[in-house]
């Protein structure tokens, strides 16, 4: 299973779609499965419902700050080449759907900023698009770790 069908499978089991991506990435990121599933946990609907950057996104770029991050506190170059790698990311994402905001790409839906999540029933699954940018985002990030090989 590849890390798109895994990330989709789990955000099909209930995971929230941070959670989707970033888990599906465990065997890269080299996080055990369970704090990869709490680390991400915030990001869901666009950072804990707040319908902000889509947790897709989120987990995306997490994964890219494990890989290529930097951890200097000075070196202005490091720093403008990982987020230049961010925002690269983020435009392949935006090519495909039309902005990284949760909001925006709920826009058809009636969604609020209600800490209580929806039931996952099949109702939610046939009119949620989510799944689509959990795919996205995953083959974006994968296609990139295959492109760029890290340390």
């Amino acid at each position: 299973m590849n890390h798109a069908e895994k990330a989709c499978q789990l955000f099909a089991e209930g995971r929230n779609c941070s959670q989707a991506v970033f888990t599906a990435f465990c065997d890269v990121t080299g996080f055990d499965e369970e704090l990869a599933l709490c680390l991400s946990s915030s990001f869901g609907g666009g950072m804990g419902r707040l319908r902000e950057v889509c947790g897709t996104c989120s987990a995306m770029f997490m994964i890219a700050g494990i890989l290529y991050g930097y951890s200097s506190k000075n070196d202005i170059n490091e720093k403008a080449e990982h987020y230049r790698r961010i925002q690269h990311l983020a435009k392949q994402f935006k090519e495909k759907h039309g902005t990284i905001n949760c909001l925006e790409l709920l826009k058809h839906l009636n969604t609020d900023t209600n800490p209580m999540p929806e039931q996952r029933t099949e109702q939610y699954y046939k009119v949620r698009p989510c799944i689509k940018f959990v795919r996205t985002a995953s083959e974006i990030i994968d296609k990139y770790i295959a492109e760029n090989p890290y340390k």
